[in-house]
């Protein structure tokens, strides 16, 4: 299991990279169009949605729409999207504490396409940004990985008081603050070498922060969907490490978080 973990993220960690920084925004949208489609599956059979039939036609409509955005165009809707995608991981707060709640199929599906469309837009946006687009990018992917692994080091180290017992046993507070600090050390040094400004770098910070928490939320979410389905991994695309939902879980929560923080801060 370690040997496929490790040879997957030698394989995975290169190719996100360069596609980042190498590809143009249209061809980033269609590769994240084509992995948000896999994550749409995965999703379906959390729902559970049975018949093969109804999951096409689940995934279908979540392509249909993300094509529909792009045609009309991201950056014309994101204002709307991003709003949406707030109000959205604030009720899942909600959502969370009660789990008994969340187990209708048709709240289900509808919150496939508010977990995966608006963070498609959000990543499609910010990738298209006039000048850093693509290097902001990869900063919001480094600061979500960072906080992944700040959150099981010191989950690990230190952990000891329960984050959300009967959702994921294993997350911490403990963690959630290694992953914050993870995130702000992370800022901080980025910051200063990108903008070498203490204003601008101090609010990338306030935004990044932000946006792990949020990202945080997106991976208890996700953790809620397959508890309630009863599998241990969204799927087995990527050897050693589950599904695409189990990689993007964070990320799709915390895209749309961030770009709106960096949309009101002006950055």
């Amino acid at each position: 299991m370690l040997k496929a973990r490790l040879i997957s993220a030698a394989v995975m960690v290169p190719l996100v990279v360069a596609g980042i920084l190498l590809l143009p925004t249209p061809a980033i949208a269609l590769v994240m169009a084509l992995i948000i489609g896999a994550g749409l599956w995965e999703w379906s059979r959390m729902v559970p949605l049975q018949a093969t039939m109804a999951q096409f036609a689940f995934i279908g409509a979540g392509l249909l729409l993300a094509g529909l955005v792009w045609i009309v165009s991201p950056a014309a809707v994101i204002s709307p999207l991003l709003f949406a995608a707030f109000l959205w991981w604030l009720w899942v707060l909600y959502w969370l504490t009660h789990p008994a709640f969340s187990a209708q199929p048709g709240l289900k599906i509808v919150a496939g396409y508010l977990v995966m469309l608006p963070a498609w837009a959000a990543l499609v946006v910010l990738h298209g940004r006039a000048a850093d687009g693509p290097l902001i990018t990869l900063y919001l992917l480094v600061v979500v990985w960072l906080a992944d692994s700040g959150a099981y080091f010191s989950g690990r180290r230190w952990g000891n008081r329960k984050l959300a017992p009967v959702i994921s046993p294993g997350k911490t507070w403990e963690g959630v603050y290694g992953a914050i600090a993870a995130s702000a050390l992370f800022a901080l040094v980025a910051g200063l070498l990108y903008s070498h400004s203490m204003v601008w770098t101090a609010g990338l910070m306030l935004v990044s922060i932000v946006a792990v928490m949020f990202s945080i939320v997106g991976d208890l979410l996700e953790s809620l969907m397959k508890r309630q389905s009863g599998i241990k991994d969204s799927s087995q695309l990527i050897p050693g490490h589950g599904g695409i939902l189990d990689r993007i879980d964070s990320l799709t929560a915390a895209a749309p978080v961030f770009l709106l923080g960096l949309q009101w801060m002006q950055l």
